[in-house]
């Protein structure tokens, strides 16, 4: 058995070397810390260099930045921050120039809108439900039964000349769209695959993204064209029960169609649809509604029941009928063209 006296002494030896290595470590501590000043870093490793100038160097204010472009802010508030929509629509007396007609002679198509006044109104085919634009577009394919070059100079033409241009265009039919971007069509009730309509065309939802983005981007370019309006037509879903859609059909419709007017109409550009009913959703904005296919003796009867405000300016019917009953309103017949 340790004595008593023994184990006392043990324990102030243990006390006092544990005071030792802890005022130990914290002086190694320090030196580390003091010699970090002198570490220089090298590719062959860190070496000491007690050569090191120290010192700070005197202070002095730092120079002031050169001063860059100065960039003009406008503020647009109000009801109209995002489409100001402040010059007014007219009522339309014109005529379309259709995609058969535009794989004829350009030329002779343009000699013959010229004979008519600065301003007509004059509706161009732009694209066709299978994807195919009629001018050189960034968006898709391009047309090879139309000279997309003949075209666009036309375009040109005709706007420097004054006359009021308008592109036709569908807007959810479109075969190369949909097989390209599958995710944006509209699918089979078995959601295996895409629907196809009896002319062999997808349709897209209205509903995605993508849809929108795509719709958006042609508008952009019809504008650079120098389009006053574009006019989409097959601006709904298509007439069968055999789609997989979980939504409100009439909702998304309106909706879109909002967003694209909001988005796109300007005091100088207007987005427009052709409807095959008279409730179509047509949002606040510079917009029209187009019919086709009405009959002379409907025409007053179906204005009435769109209760558009001004319809003689917003509806437009596309007919290639002589009958006067349509010109209480906008109407947009055939070219008739020389021979």
């Amino acid at each position: 058995m340790i004595p008593f006296r023994s184990r006392q002494a043990a324990g102030r030896l243990f006390s006092s070397l544990l005071v030792f290595l802890l005022v130990l470590a914290i002086a190694i501590v320090c030196w580390g810390l003091w010699l970090n000043r002198y570490i220089v870093y090298t590719r062959s490793g860190a070496v000491l260099d007690f050569g090191i100038d120290l010192s700070f160097p005197e202070a002095k204010p730092a120079d002031p930045p050169a001063p860059g472009p100065t960039v003009d802010i406008y503020y647009n508030e109000g009801d109209n921050a995002i489409t100001p929509v402040t010059s007014e629509l007219k009522q339309l007396t014109g005529y379309h120039v259709t995609e058969a007609m535009l794989q004829g002679d350009i030329a002779a198509i343009s000699r013959q809108i010229q004979l008519l006044p600065s301003g007509t109104p004059i509706m161009l085919d732009v694209k066709n439900i299978r994807g195919d634009f009629l001018y050189n577009s960034s968006q898709g394919y391009q047309s090879e039964n139309v000279d997309r070059d003949a075209l666009e100079a036309m375009i040109a033409t005709l706007r420097s000349k004054g006359y009021y241009l308008i592109a036709r265009l569908p807007a959810f039919r479109d075969y190369r769209y949909g097989l390209a971007n599958v995710n944006d069509g509209l699918f089979n009730l078995n959601q295996m695959s895409l629907w196809m309509d009896a002319d062999r065309c997808y349709w897209l939802n209205p509903e995605r993204d993508g849809t929108l983005t795509y719709l958006l981007q042609i508008i952009a370019e019809i504008k650079n064209l120098g389009f006053d309006e574009v006019v989409f037509y097959d601006f709904r879903f298509p007439d069968t029960d055999k789609i997989y859609f979980t939504g409100d059909k009439a909702a998304a419709i309106e909706n879109i169609a909002s967003v694209l007017v909001k988005t796109c109409a300007t005091e100088k550009f207007a987005v427009s649809f052709v409807s095959t009913v008279a409730n179509f959703p047509l949002p606040e904005g510079r917009t029209r509604l187009y019919f086709q296919g009405i009959a002379a003796a409907d025409a007053a009867n179906l204005a009435g029941q769109t209760g558009v405000d001004n319809p003689a300016v917003k509806l437009v019917f596309l007919t290639d009928l002589m009958d006067t009953r349509f010109d209480s309103y906008g109407v947009l017949r055939p070219l008739p063209m020389e021979g």
